[in-house]
C-alpha cells in the first residue's frame, strides 16, 4: 500500500490504477480509525478495484470551542488498519498545502444544513462540504462510500454531489455499533467504562420510537415523546435534540412520520458529544 501527501502524487497513483483498468473507490476520513472505518474501506474495495483512503483532521469543520486539538491522530495504526481492510493508498495532506494561503473559497449547502448539527455547530457543515468537494476533485473517484452514522452529513454530501453534478457514486454503509449497540465513533475512545454503558441509552430511545412505530403509529410528536423518556430516564445524557426528521430534507416532520423517515439523536455525555440515528 502506497502513502501520498501531496495532490500530485495522489493523482499520479489514480492515473496509473486507471490505466490498468481498475476502477476507483474513496473512504474520506479523519483518521483515529475503527471497525466503522475499516468496514467502509472493505466495503469500496468490493465496489471498485482501487481504493483510496483519505486521513485528514479536517481544521474547517471544527468550531472554537471543539476539539480540533484534541482530536486522536493515529496514523500508523490507522496506516495498518487501512491496509489489512484492503485499501491501495492513503491520501495525508500537509494543511498548509490542502488548504492555498489565502483560500476564500467555501460550498454551502443551504437548508439541509441549517437544522439538527447544524443548528448546534455554526459552519461545520461549511466545512464538511468544502474538504469533500476538494477531495472529490483531488480524487476523481467513481464512487465514496460514507458511514450512515452522519445522517445529516451524508445527505448534505449527496445534495452537494447532485447540484454540482460531481461525476461520483455515494454510498451509504449501516451503522457500525460497539457489542452493546452503541454506535461505533472515534470520539467513544474519551468515555469510561461507565458512560460507554450510559451511551446505551441512545439506541434504546430510538428502539422505543421504531417499537412504537411498528405498531402503526405514525404521530411524528408520539414517537419523539418515547425516545425522549427513554434518554430523560439517563441523568448522566444531556440531550442536544431528539428529532423524527425527513430523510430527504432533514427537517423535522411535525405530524405523520412514514417510511421515509428517521429518528435522530445528539446528547452530550460528558464533554463527547455522541450522535445516532435510525430508519422508521
Amino acid at each position: 500500500m502506497e502513502v501520498v501527501h501531496t495532490i500530485p502524487e495522489l493523482r499520479a497513483a489514480v492515473a496509473r490504477a486507471r490505466q490498468a483498468g481498475k476502477s476507483v473507490g474513496f473512504v474520506p476520513t479523519m483518521g483515529c480509525l475503527h471497525e466503522g472505518h475499516l468496514s467502509l474501506i472493505r466495503r469500496a474495495k468490493q465496489e471498485a478495484s482501487f481504493v483510496v483512503v483519505s486521513i485528514f483532521v479536517n481544521p474547517t469543520q471544527f468550531g472554537p470551542n471543539e476539539d480540533f486539538s484534541k482530536y486522536p491522530r493515529t496514523f500508523e495504526d490507522d496506516r495498518r488498519g487501512s491496509e489489512t481492510a484492503g485499501a491501495d493508498l492513503i491520501f495525508s495532506p500537509v494543511t498548509a498545502d490542502f488548504y492555498p494561503a489565502g483560500a476564500s473559497t467555501w460550498v454551502d449547502v443551504e437548508g439541509l444544513s441549517a437544522g439538527l448539527c447544524g443548528e448546534f455547530r455554526p459552519g461545520h457543515f461549511r466545512g464538511v462540504a468544502t474538504v469533500v468537494a476538494m477531495l472529490f476533485n483531488a480524487v476523481q473517484a467513481d464512487v465514496a462510500v460514507f458511514g450512515r452514522k452522519d445522517l445529516q452529513q451524508l445527505a448534505v454530501i449527496r445534495r452537494m454531489v447532485r447540484d454540482l453534478h460531481f461525476p461520483v457514486r455515494i454510498l451509504a454503509h449501516e451503522t457500525v455499533r460497539e457489542p452493546n449497540g452503541v454506535a461505533m465513533s472515534s470520539r467513544n475512545r474519551y468515555l469510561s467504562a461507565e458512560q460507554l454503558t450510559q451511551a446505551t441509552a441512545i439506541p434504546a430511545a430510538m428502539e422505543a420510537a421504531k417499537a412504537l412505530a411498528r405498531t402503526g403509529v405514525t404521530d411524528a410528536l408520539r414517537l419523539q415523546a418515547a425516545a425522549q423518556a427513554v434518554l430523560a430516564a439517563q441523568t448522566a445524557l444531556k440531550p442536544q435534540y431528539c428529532e423524527i426528521v425527513d430523510l430527504e430534507t432533514m427537517a423535522p416532520v411535525a405530524s405523520t412520520a412514514g417510511k421515509s423517515c428517521a429518528i435522530a439523536i445528539a446528547c452530550h455525555l460528558g464533554a463527547t458529544r455522541l450522535i445516532d440515528n435510525a430508519d422508521l
